[in-house]
């Protein structure tokens, strides 16, 4: 059963930046694709960026296009997430994910993380 352990997050004023890790607990997570989720008190959890296991294809939502980037090191079993020009609607609980699926719905990701508080005040 993969593990995972998000780190990262934390209070930052708009405009600023903070950057998520999410270390698994098994050698076998680079064989995965992984992702990061959001969810804000009363909204569903929403896509935020995927890789493949190899870091090849990238995909990120609308929202978050040219402000964060997510990056993974199979040798260390870590995913990132960098988060630019933060605003306050990206406030949230984010979580990391992995599976063989890759793509943008949180149904496809059998493994989890158990999130971590972004806060961004304006």
């Amino acid at each position: 059963q993969l593990k995972s352990l998000e780190s990262g997050g934390g209070l930052v004023q708009a405009g600023g930046s903070l950057r998520l890790s999410c270390a698994a607990s098994e050698r076998t997570f680079g064989r995965y694709a992984a992702g990061w989720f959001r969810q804000a008190p009363g909204r569903e959890r929403e896509f935020v960026a995927a890789l493949t296991w190899n870091g090849n294809s990238v995909l990120n939502a609308d929202s978050v296009k040219g402000r964060f980037t997510i990056t993974r090191d199979n040798g260390k079993d870590t995913l990132y997430l960098q988060m630019n020009s933060l605003k306050p609607e990206d406030t949230a609980v984010y979580y990391c994910a992995a599976s063989d699926f890759f793509g943008t719905t949180p149904e496809g990701y059998e493994f989890w993380g158990q999130g971590t508080q972004v806060t961004v005040s304006s």
